[in-house]
């Protein structure tokens, strides 16, 4: 099906001189109109390089707005867009940019000397400010002209790669307008809201979870490049921000910030937390304050947004992720691919047509990953008697130790609630006798103290016997992935090879 896909063009005539992205750091603002216009002359430098459909073009950058000029200028030519993961070693950059093989790579200057290496390999375009699309050569060229079908990839995102691997995820236009509709109608977002993204934005979370959703319904988006949680605080209160979306690692350090504890937010209607399951200490911080606070759940195959569920039901349903968005279907389904019963444990599946097409040069893993038109997500969930969904965890991070099932969240959720823990991760370690043993991984809070055997008979109070840890270790801070996640496999491998 071909079709009219350049929504940016449609949004900048409907609107032209609204304010759409203001960067932070550089204090500048872009309309509508200015947002095309860039796509359309970054477009036409692209196709005078010799850029084709189906090429792809990469960028390496903090939050700028050139994400938005790639994206939308790639939609109006057919090229692919894939934002490079910044934090990546030279080898893991290599992985990707040999897997991916872009025809052009967009290097921001605050990177240039880290990817000196990259302009003997490739084509590279400096991006020395926001002005640097002014300076490039257009040979007015039409890219005006190019219709582009639905099912065609326009966005490439690769996957964190902590089990294997990292993998190109093929985002049509399909994938990505879907997104941002089903996220507009469920989660009701108008013109009128205003979000702060400092998620990196060659994520899902910090492209497509909110900013472009917000941009398609005409809304303002406010880019800034790093993350700290005083200035983070700010920035909300300043723009007047609406909703925003953190991980949990960002909320643990928010809710401690005197920013926090003196703030109002009077404008904010909800705030949002996804990227993994969220410690009940932090909805405690915002019911605290009377400010409605939810969870969602998302991956970069899957839109990243999936599921709804009323702030004020969030309170009641405290974890949950709520229900499927209006336009999608989730499943949790055991071993056979059969529906569970309520309140059973199973699989994680989700369709929709904003789902992604497939794994980049990888057949074999899209087949094992999508059947008949569903996603499996290997995550493990299940649902309530109201049809409520929570996470329970990762298929793969299920321990099983002397034949009985441990769900790492459970465990977690129980440590997390003392006053004395910071951050908690909880793993399966290869034992002799048991299979694996319950091991958990914790900091403290400044200014606490606790012995293993104190955590021990805390753990008793709440959990079965055969959830307890075995062992405790405690950490100065838990090792994080690319994304700010708790990295579980890192723990498990520091530990193993000790």
């Amino acid at each position: 099906m071909r079709c009219e896909l350049d929504w940016i063009k449609g949004r900048a005539r409907l609107f032209p001189e609204q304010v759409a992205v203001i960067d932070d750091d550089q204090g500048k603002s872009f309309t509508y109109e200015e947002l095309n216009e860039r796509a359309i002359n970054l477009a036409n430098y692209f196709l005078s390089q010799g850029i084709q459909k189906g090429d792809r073009i990469a960028l390496i950058a903090p939050n700028h707005v050139s994400y938005f000029d790639f994206l939308f200028s790639c939609a109006k030519i057919g090229a692919i867009f894939v934002p490079l993961n910044w934090r990546l070693s030279k080898g893991e950059q290599e992985y990707v940019l040999g897997d991916s093989k872009p025809k052009l790579i967009g290097v921001h200057q605050h990177f240039a000397g880290d990817c000196e290496w990259v302009k003997f390999e490739y084509s590279v375009l400096d991006i020395h400010d926001n002005e640097y699309i002014r300076k490039l050569p257009i040979l007015g060229l039409n890219s005006e002209s190019m219709p582009q079908s639905l099912d065609e990839p326009l966005a490439m995102m690769y996957t964190g790669g902590t089990t294997g691997k990292p993998k190109g995820v093929v985002l049509s236009h399909n994938s990505i307008i879907w997104n941002a509709l089903n996220t507009i109608v469920s989660w009701n977002l108008t013109n009128e809201d205003t979000t702060l993204t400092t998620l990196p934005m060659f994520h899902a979370g910090g492209l497509n979870a909110l900013s472009v959703p917000l941009l398609m319904c005409g809304g303002k988006v406010i880019l800034s490049s790093t993350f700290d949680p005083e200035k983070a605080v700010e920035d909300l209160l300043h723009y007047q921000c609406t909703i925003v979306l953190f991980v949990p690692t960002m909320y643990h350090m928010i809710v401690r910030t005197k920013s926090f504890a003196e703030a109002s937010f009077e404008n904010m209607k909800v705030f949002l937390s996804g990227g993994a399951p969220c410690p009940k200490a932090v909805y405690e911080a915002f019911a605290g304050k009377g400010l409605l606070f939810k969870e969602g759940y998302g991956l970069t195959e899957a839109g990243p947004n999936n599921f709804y569920i009323d702030p004020y039901e969030a309170k009641e349903k405290q974890g949950s992720v709520g229900k499927a968005m209006m336009f999608n279907e989730v499943r949790v389904v055991d071993d056979e691919g059969k529906d569970v019963q309520v309140n059973e444990v199973g699989e994680l599946l989700l369709k929709g047509n904003h789902t992604f097409e497939y794994y980049w040069n990888k057949p074999k893993a899209t087949s094992e990953s999508i059947e008949n038109g569903w996603f499996h997500t290997g995550d493990l969930a299940r649902r309530d008697d109201d049809g409520y969904v929570y996470i329970v965890g990762r298929k793969k991070e299920m321990i099983i130790t002397g034949g009985e099932n441990v769900y790492p969240l459970e465990v977690e959720h129980w440590l997390e609630a003392h006053e004395g823990i910071s951050e908690v991760a909880v793993v399966g370690i290869p034992d002799e006798k048991w299979g694996e043993i319950v091991t958990a991984f914790i900091s403290l809070n400044q200014g606490f103290s606790l012995t293993k055997e104190e955590l021990q008979e805390y753990s008793r109070k709440k959990l079965t016997r055969y959830k307890n840890p075995k062992h405790f270790h405690f950490l100065e801070e838990l090792p994080k992935t690319h994304v700010g996640k708790i990295d579980k496999q890192a723990l498990k491998k520091n530990f193993i090879n000790q």
